[in-house]
């Protein structure tokens, strides 16, 4: 059998305990208990729906069938969260989170680089290197090798395959979606196991490593089994290699149960697919409600799961969606996005960076939010803050960016 098939195979079968491809980092972080929790919405979420600026009049212009209505102490309204913005009455569950002041926003953040192609941004946000299409481990990966000892795992991540972001050469542990990943796999069957053994006899590492991942598997699904007492109903949603918005809280609990076993997981990431809303996109009800609705319950899970001083989840998409709604009654393709971040060390119950409304003249390319905020510039502030990354290792994750001052007060000194 080829090598390269070989391989393909085992990463197929296992839940990675080995090392994915990529390139060697020497630094070594100065570490902190902190853990960091990616939510990677994949397809671009409407931002503008989840933090709705409700104090633009533009708005409503922009938006006379999705738009969500101003603040008027209803479910059926937006929910005030200050003069400029509220929340979508379907992320409710949200706002004590926000008045606690362990929830933020920041408006107007993304990539740099202008394309609207879901392929090309995701792998771009996913490297760290925007506009840049060579190949490049995942900046997950890379955090992982500066914060980590020897071959230890310190990243884990929810989904059959392995997302972009935890590709690299350090070693990884990858769960599967909702249910999956409370099964053993068929390596568990014993015939199996021996059949590999034959296939890979005289290939000493291969073998091993095969038997490595089929154990990792095994005893990932039976720590997983207890904590499943209901199973969600699960939608098959192929958004490269992410699940849906209703089986995320799961997701989430799983990988909470396992950072909480492992310590040494400082770096979490969870995605889900579905958030390409074209058509029939809704307001107060409809899909992106529902979705929106998902990723709140997965948040709150999320807050009970991580709430130690350094924990930071984060929740981002490739880029944002259009101001205005197209002719379905849906959004086209965007730039900017809102990011969120939530924690005890945020500065919460405020957004931070750069707003400047909605005029035509404040817009990119008069139909998209901007870009004032570089993504990689919210992650290094949550990276120094929650894990001790240095200024001269975060130039290492994201070759050529630039720290950015107007985020100084993203975290409470």
């Amino acid at each position: 059998m080829n090598p390269t098939r070989r391989h393909a195979i085992l990463k197929t079968l296992s839940v990675g305990a080995f090392a994915l491809n990529g390139f060697h980092t020497t630094a070594s972080a100065q570490q902190t208990n902190g853990r960091l929790v990616l939510v990677f919405l994949r397809g671009a979420y409407d931002g503008l729906s989840m933090l709705v600026p409700h104090g633009d009049p533009r708005y409503s212009q922009l938006r006379p069938n999705i738009g969500i209505a101003k603040p008027d102490g209803t479910l059926k309204t937006s929910l005030t969260l200050d003069d400029t913005f509220g929340l979508h009455p379907a992320c409710a569950a949200l706002l004590p989170l926000w008045q606690q002041g362990v929830l933020t926003a920041i408006p107007c953040a993304g990539s740099p680089d202008g394309t609207r192609s879901h392929f090309d941004a995701q792998y771009h946000w996913e490297t760290g290197k925007p506009g840049s299409s060579s190949p490049s481990p995942g900046w997950l990966n890379v955090v992982s090798g500066l914060i980590g000892q020897g071959s230890s795992l310190h990243a884990i991540g929810v989904g059959e395959s392995s997302p972009r972001i935890l590709s690299g050469m350090h070693p990884v542990q990858l769960v599967g979606n909702g249910l999956l990943a409370t099964r053993p796999g068929t390596l568990a069957e014993a015939k199996t196991r021996e059949a590999m053994k034959q296939l890979y006899a005289g290939d000493e590492k291969l073998a091993n490593a095969m038997l490595e991942g089929a154990n990792n598997r095994m005893s990932t699904a039976a720590m997983l089994k207890p904590a499943n007492n209901m199973a969600p109903n699960e939608q098959q949603v192929a958004n490269n290699g992410a699940g849906s918005p209703q089986g995320l809280a799961l997701d989430a609990k799983h990988l909470g149960t396992l950072m909480q076993q492992n310590p040494q997981l400082q770096l979490g990431f969870l995605s889900s697919g579905g958030w390409d809303t074209h058509i029939n996109q809704g307001n107060v009800t409809g899909q992106l409600a529902n979705n929106l609705g998902n990723l709140s319950n997965t948040l709150l899970q999320l807050r009970a799961l991580f709430n130690q001083p350094n924990d930071v989840v984060m929740v981002a998409s490739e880029f944002g969606r259009t101001c205005a709604e197209n002719g379905t009654r849906g959004t086209d393709h965007g730039h900017g996005n809102v990011m969120w971040l939530m924690g005890n060390a945020v500065q919460g119950g405020r957004w931070h960076g750069r707003w400047d409304g909605l005029a035509t003249d404040q817009l990119n390319e008069g139909r998209d939010l901007p870009v004032h905020h570089d993504f990689r510039a919210v992650i290094a502030q949550a990276l120094n803050h929650c894990l001790g990354v240095s200024q001269t290792q975060l130039a290492e994750v994201f070759p050529g960016y630039r720290w950015d001052g107007a985020l100084d007060q993203l975290f409470k000194s």
